[in-house]
């Protein structure tokens, strides 16, 4: 699984979650952030904004 910003592979846990998080859009797709994404865009509407 990769970062939609950075483009970097997100670990997995060993329940197969990743190491970040999903940002749903207003169409209800999940986009798959990373978590140093997380820290360098604070708001869902940045997060989207770049991905």
């Amino acid at each position: 699984m990769k970062c939609e910003i950075c483009k970097k592979k997100i670990g997995e846990t060993f329940l197969d979650k990743p190491v970040g998080t999903y940002v749903k859009d207003g169409k209800g797709k999940k986009h798959t952030v990373c978590s140093e994404c997380q820290r360098k865009f604070r708001s869902k509407e940045e997060l989207l904004k770049n991905t």
